[in-house]
């Protein structure tokens, strides 16, 4: 069995929020400096959720999967030193600014690529833009049926059988493989490499493919999202204490101005 896993490298999610800039004008994130790049923590743990067949299975192969700048070889070694066995980045300047059908696209054609892929897992959303499309987007390309919001993963008899997230209440679905499901942090946290797992990732492959190597070009990932502005949002707060000289004269003066100010 074969198990493809996607993982983004993001902005640090962690840093204080006074350290997040964004530039307007071109309509992007600006990295804080100093601050190295990150997994997407939900990416970490969909490959949990891989390593985690893969232990009650050895003979299950993992591929993890990045599409980003060369950078992103990081968070592949990452899935390496969990326990991945082979890694490919998917790097060219042709896949810069894409929107989440695009980049939807260039996994999926990574993962025909790959020729034998059985179950495809990704996280429930990016934590840097948050829209949880991609997982979907890819399950349509590839023409797979898809699982979300996964807090339990398991496969058996070519079935994936999942334990899903709900609203109020948890349901158990299964889908004939291959598949693709979407990996929630109800299923846990990852694991931490030991430093021998991290030593041994240095020796795994890790392939880089082009658009070429894909059969891609930027003409054929046109966005069909239309992004109009990017900009932190202004917060403006401002505090009204209550006068009185008892609680009940000051939750009269406070239904007062609350009606005043057409709160109630």
């Amino acid at each position: 069995m074969h198990i493809a896993v996607c993982v983004k490298q993001v902005p640090d999610w962690d840093i204080p929020p006074a350290s997040f800039k964004v530039d307007e004008a071109s309509k992007k994130v600006v990295p804080p400096p100093g601050v190295a790049p990150v997994a997407s923590q939900f990416d970490e743990i969909a490959v949990e959720a891989a390593m985690r067949i893969k232990d009650a299975d050895a003979s299950v192969k993992v591929t993890a999967i990045s599409l980003g700048a060369p950078t992103a070889r990081e968070v592949i070694k990452k899935a390496l030193a969990m326990g991945a066995d082979e890694g490919v980045l998917i790097n060219d300047d042709a896949f810069n600014n894409l929107d989440s059908y695009g980049t939807a696209t260039v996994l999926a054609t990574a993962i025909k690529k790959l020729g034998d892929v059985d179950l495809v897992l990704t996280g429930r959303q990016a934590v840097d833009w948050d829209l949880g499309v991609t997982g979907t987007f890819i399950a349509e390309i590839l023409d797979a049926p898809v699982i979300t919001f996964a807090k339990a993963v398991s496969v058996a008899d070519g079935k994936v059988t999942v334990e899903r997230v709900l609203p109020d209440a948890f349901e158990k679905v299964e889908a004939p493989l291959p598949a693709v499901v979407t990996v929630s942090n109800e299923l846990g946290e990852p694991r931490y490499p030991k430093l021998q797992q991290i030593m041994a990732a240095g020796k795994k492959p890790v392939q880089t493919w082009a658009a070429g190597d894909l059969g891609l070009d930027a003409s054929s990932l046109a966005p069909r999202l239309t992004l109009e502005s990017l900009f932190v949002p202004v917060v403006d707060t401002k505090v009204e204490l209550m006068e009185g000289d008892t609680p009940e004269e000051q939750a009269m003066n406070l239904a007062r101005r609350l009606k005043e100010a057409k709160l109630i």
